[in-house]
C-alpha cells in the first residue's frame, strides 16, 4: 500500500472515513452510477468541510496537531450530541 493510501485510511488522519467508505459502498452496490449516490455524496462534502472548519480554528489558537485525534474528535461529536453534518 503506497503511502497516499495509507493516509486515506488512516482514522486518526482522515476524519470522514466513514462517509468516504459509504460512499464507495454506494457506488459498487450501483454500478458506478453517481446520481443514486448523491446524498452520501454531500454528507461526505459536509463531513470535510466541518473537520476543515475545526482544523482552521485550531491552527489560528495556536493548538498541535491541527486535525484532532480520533478519540478527540468522537469526545467533540459525543459533546455536540452527534454528527452535525
Amino acid at each position: 500500500m503506497d503511502q497516499k493510501s495509507r493516509k486515506v485510511s488512516n482514522q486518526d488522519i482522515n476524519p470522514c472515513l466513514e462517509e468516504s467508505d459509504a460512499s464507495h459502498r454506494c457506488l459498487d452496490a450501483y454500478n458506478y452510477d453517481r446520481s443514486m449516490c448523491s446524498a452520501y455524496f454531500q454528507r461526505y462534502k459536509n463531513c470535510r468541510k466541518f473537520w476543515h472548519g475545526i482544523m482552521v480554528q485550531r491552527r489560528r489558537d495556536g493548538i498541535k496537531p491541527d486535525m484532532p485525534t480520533a478519540a478527540e474528535r468522537t469526545e467533540m461529536l459525543g459533546t455536540m450530541g452527534g454528527k452535525p453534518y
